[in-house]
């Protein structure tokens, strides 16, 4: 049977990734050992949809495997040698904050364990497709630098500029802060578009905005759209940090993301790098979150406003996601910001 591996396979996007194959008839090879909880608290660990996928997965094998451990690593991937149809690496340290908290954690996970798969890929499945899931805070605070007006309810870029559809890759990645998870991001996706352009293999890192989807188990340093939501529902505190509180994200949905996985699956290419979020389809500033969040929730948040943004912090972000749908015509969004939230809604509230 082929194998799909599958790091971070707990997680959001990794849990989407193992469902989507799964149902396809591959077998998944799931490495995940919940550091999430390490990082971030029990109440974001992944241990439940461990259990859920272990439960109802029935081509799902589960490993508590470190990716710093390259020794086992290769071990798994040698036992699954002449099998294994893709790589998905989504398992990371995923928060700025935290980066400033333990640089050397943060780094060795998120840029050596990204160099110890793409060695083991390299030794016993070169021509599997390698996906990376990378971030916009590869282009540090270059964005802050864009010519934006503040409307009433968020920033916005001057009409006519050359990124008023979305930032494309054409941004320089240099000469910027990052945050220190923006660097150690960086590292990780410079090896990923090495080891397609030097070693020929079909490799993509795909630039993200906001991830987002039931499945997240949303922290106040992680996860914006799930945290907000949580607080909406059981009334918890939320901060809002700088910006006046109208700093722009796009959000994708984690099924619109991973169907994107599959398109490149499909037909790989090699070395290559996407931007990839809602792009204009699906944005909104921290205040038109809130007001949405308090529509579909019935309750009015309690928060609170804090002058000091994030260091590395975004004030305006959307994705063009025009060079993907220009390699992969047939990928289109299925959800837009409203089914997000409610979806998202839902979810807490069961």
């Amino acid at each position: 049977m082929n194998v799909i591996v599958v790091t971070g396979s707990a997680g959001l996007i990794g849990s989407e990734t193992v469902r989507r194959f799964a149902g396809e008839g591959f077998r998944i090879i799931g490495i995940d050992n919940d550091m999430r909880a390490k990082f971030f608290g029990p109440e974001a660990s992944t241990s439940k949809t461990r259990e859920d996928l272990a439960r109802n997965v029935s081509n799902y094998e589960h490993y508590s495997v470190d990716i710093r451990d390259i020794a086992t690593l290769n071990d798994l991937f040698k036992q699954h040698r002449g099998h294994i149809r893709a790589i998905v690496h989504t398992a990371s340290q995923p928060s700025h904050d935290w980066a400033a908290r333990d640089p050397q954690t943060d780094f060795t996970v998120n840029a050596n364990g990204t160099l110890n798969l793409l060695e083991a890929a390299r030794q016993f499945s070169p021509e599997a497709p390698f996906i990376f899931t990378s971030t916009n805070k590869v282009y540090g605070d270059t964005p802050n630098y864009l010519p934006l007006r503040e409307l009433e309810k968020r920033w916005e870029i001057e009409p006519g500029h050359e990124y008023e559809p979305g930032i494309s890759e054409t941004m320089s990645i240099d000469h910027t802060k990052h945050s220190l998870f923006g660097a150690s991001k960086v590292a990780a996706d410079v090896l990923v578009q090495e080891y397609g352009r030097y070693f020929g293999m079909p490799t993509v890192a795909f630039r993200g905005g906001c991830l987002t989807g039931p499945a997240h188990a949303g922290t106040e340093l992680h996860g914006f759209l799930s945290y907000l939501m949580i607080c909406a529902v059981t009334g918890r505190p939320y901060r809002v940090f700088g910006y006046k509180g109208k700093q722009v994200r796009d959000n994708i949905h984690s099924f619109d993301l991973v169907e994107a996985f599959a398109e490149f699956i499909r037909a790989p290419r090699a070395g290559e790098v996407y931007n990839i979020g809602g792009s204009r389809h699906s944005n909104c500033s921290m205040l038109e979150a809130i007001e949405l969040c308090e529509q579909i929730s019935g309750k009015k948040l309690n928060w609170s406003y804090e002058e000091t943004n994030r260091i590395g912090d975004h004030i305006w972000w959307v994705s063009d996601v025009g060079k993907f749908q220009s390699h992969y015509p047939n990928w289109k969004f299925r959800y837009g910001l409203r089914e997000i939230l409610d979806e998202i809604c839902a979810a807490m509230r069961r």
